[in-house]
């Protein structure tokens, strides 16, 4: 049978981790909880955009061999920018498909076009801006830059990015993704870059979680009288 003193020793133990680790696991759960009642789309903001984007068949495009460029050419796609189309050539450059000149990057105005070509017809455009850097925490992380952030009149804060680069509409952003990124967040544990399930930290608390429910039972085991009636 445990001594008195080391039941109590255990009983302290388990007391003291559950005090250390109650508030993240009340933040697992309520975290935990909130993925699971809400749908991904719309945290996706799916909602907000169209169905299928508008496509425009075009014709009278030059040939590659009509652009100015010198290096080989690996990949190339056609984009839509603002009505006009466009080769994105090796990732890198972008020409027009119908003139073959390249084009440095995409204005203002070509940028809300091709957000309109995404995006609900009912949404109500506010203002655009220039973004040349993020941070890890920001909610345009690890995406082309520079990119034109495009804001709409709604409840939700909404926002369009697109990359100046290119013109490819890239994600949009409301309240209820700033929510989700937050709490998954405080669900990984990763206070940096979100996604890293790797981290010291939530290695240490899910082990310092699992001693702590083993010392549960335990103190259950040593202090239960049934126990104490079995072993006589």
């Amino acid at each position: 049978m445990v001594k008195r003193t080391t039941a109590i020793k255990i009983r302290k133990i388990h007391r003291y981790l559950g005090i250390f680790l109650g508030v993240q696991f009340l933040l697992w759960t309520i975290s935990g909880l909130y993925f699971s009642w809400t749908d991904i789309d719309e945290i996706h903001g799916d909602h907000f955009k169209k169905a299928t984007p508008d496509q425009t068949a075009f014709v009278d495009l030059v040939g590659t061999s009509q652009l100015d460029h010198k290096e080989p050419i690996t990949s190339l796609e056609l984009l839509e920018i603002a009505d006009e189309p466009y080769y994105w050539v090796n990732e890198s450059t972008l020409y027009n498909a119908r003139s073959g000149v390249k084009k440095e990057e995409v204005t203002k105005q070509e940028a809300i076009k091709i957000a309109q070509r995404y995006m609900r017809p009912d949404l109500e455009f506010d203002q655009i801006k220039r973004v040349e850097s993020v941070n890890e925490h920001h909610e345009y992380r690890g995406r082309p830059l520079p990119a034109y952030e495009i804001s709409y009149r709604t409840s939700e804060n909404l926002k369009a990015y697109v990359a100046i680069e290119n013109g490819a509409f890239q994600t949009v952003r409301h309240r209820d993704w700033r929510w989700f990124d937050f709490l998954w967040m405080t669900h990984t544990m990763d206070y940096q870059g979100r996604d890293n399930f790797n981290t010291i930290v939530l290695r240490a608390f899910s082990l310092l979680g699992l001693i702590t429910v083993l010392s549960g039972f335990t103190l259950w085991f040593v202090s239960s009288p049934t126990i104490r009636k079995i072993k006589k």
